[in-house]
């Protein structure tokens, strides 16, 4: 079961870093706009949530993610916040260096 939840992040990871945004992910995660939540989802780090092109990009990957997490959940016979809660995890854990996690105190950190 983890397994096949391992290959269905790393198929969402291909799919939102090719998405054709204005911003990639990948451009946000660099630039230090956004960063990975435990939740599983992307978040606007403080400084960037006012801007529109940040918001859009988190919404329109957060919205992916959503749709993943369930197919992967009805697959596995899950619920979709505990597919999101594994992921979420992975994701700060695989966060790279110089990249924002939110941690468990709520706070943002740029990883070292």
């Amino acid at each position: 079961m983890r397994k096949f939840i391992n290959g269905g992040l790393a198929a969402l990871t291909l799919l939102i870093s090719t998405s054709a945004f204005a911003l990639t992910l990948d451009e946000a995660k660099q630039q230090g706009l956004v960063g990975e939540t435990f939740s599983g989802y992307i978040a606007a780090v403080e400084q960037a949530s006012s801007r529109q092109d940040v918001s859009g990009l988190v919404k329109e990957i957060n919205t992916a993610r959503t749709q993943k997490y369930t197919e992967l959940a009805q697959t596995n016979r899950m619920k979709a916040e505990e597919v999101a809660k594994i992921a979420g995890q992975k994701l700060v854990a695989r966060a790279p260096q110089g990249e924002y996690v939110l941690g468990i105190n709520g706070k943002w950190l740029k990883k070292e």
